[in-house]
């Protein structure tokens, strides 16, 4: 058994564009692995310079920025570009808002994925099948299209006597409407041991218990995925917010910063951005392992 699990592996490694025997040439051998070095750092210059060189600009003085943009630093650094940033500009304020409006997209979107996903996955009712097929077709429509109709409802919403514009409702509501969370909550939950929901109802356990008590702790790492996607997209959102939030006293970071650009210094309104930038980042970095592994325990929970 181990000679045919090492022969496979040996079979598995030698595939590729070279052969194992091309790799034993030492030009070639030599030619890829520089190519490789050279795109991983072409990757890494991509993808951590735009972030690098706003946070140096954060703490430079604006004629350094527009002189010598690449520079580090030439005539020192000035860290009370963060502090103006964050009392003058009431960064803070923003900063708030901001984090309410995450708060309440990622709480309203976990209990949406969570129960539909139990429901269309684990308790199965009848019309189950004719409900994933809405909801999987409703991820075929551009989000563009439905601002109208999405912002009339808000505007009037139905059973309601006053409009949600200016009020975080208005963003916290239609967000729980996920297709794609819902479907990602339905895999995980059907890739998990049923034997342990069907132990559960022999036992005279009920939907809500079963729920609360099973479901939910063997679901952290679908939660946390989610939990990723919903804070970095409320976080980011830009459009939405705009019509919707029309107060700049209820304004998010990704709404307000870029009205505030043409009335600020630009090294105040680098630090600005700067500053409303780290926070997803760090959440990324600290969630990373979650967000990582519920990625790949779609289907890996059976076996």
């Amino acid at each position: 058994m181990r000679n045919i699990r090492k022969t496979a592996q040996k079979e598995a490694s030698g595939r590729g564009i070279l052969s194992e025997s091309d790799w034993k040439n030492p030009l070639v051998n030599v030619s890829m692995k520089a190519a490789q070095f050279a795109v991983l750092i072409g990757l890494v210059v991509a993808g951590l310079g735009p972030i690098l060189w706003l946070a140096k600009s954060a703490v430079t003085p604006t004629q350094d920025t527009l002189r010598e943009p690449l520079k580090l630093w030439p005539n020192g650094m000035d860290w009370a570009n963060l502090h103006e940033a964050w009392s003058r500009v009431q960064i803070d304020q923003y900063f708030t808002n901001t984090v309410i409006v995450v708060a309440g997209v990622w709480l309203i979107q976990v209990v949406v994925a969570t129960t539909g996903g139990y429901v269309l996955s684990i308790m199965r009712p009848k019309y189950a099948k004719a409900l994933v097929a809405m909801i999987l077709a409703t991820m075929f429509v551009p989000g563009i299209v439905l601002l109208v109709p999405l912002y009339l409802t808000v505007i009037q919403p139905p059973f309601l006597n006053s409009s949600l514009i200016n009020t975080y409702w208005a963003i916290w509501l239609p967000a729980g409407a996920n297709a794609f969370n819902i479907l990602l909550a339905m895999r995980f939950f059907a890739s998990l041991p049923q034997e342990i929901f069907e132990a559960a109802k022999v036992d005279g356990a009920g939907p809500y218990k079963v729920f609360f008590r099973i479901l939910l702790p063997m679901s952290k790492p679908i939660i946390g995925v989610i939990s990723v996607f919903a804070i970095m997209g409320a976080w980011k959102d830009y459009l939405w917010p705009m019509l919707v939030l029309k107060d700049p006293a209820v304004q998010t970071l990704s709404v307000r910063l870029p009205q505030l650009q043409q009335f600020i210094e630009l090294d105040v309104f680098l630090a600005a951005l700067a500053i409303s930038t780290v926070i997803p980042v760090v959440l990324f970095i600290v969630f990373q392992r979650l967000f990582l592994s519920g990625v790949g325990m779609g289907g890996a929970v059976k076996g």
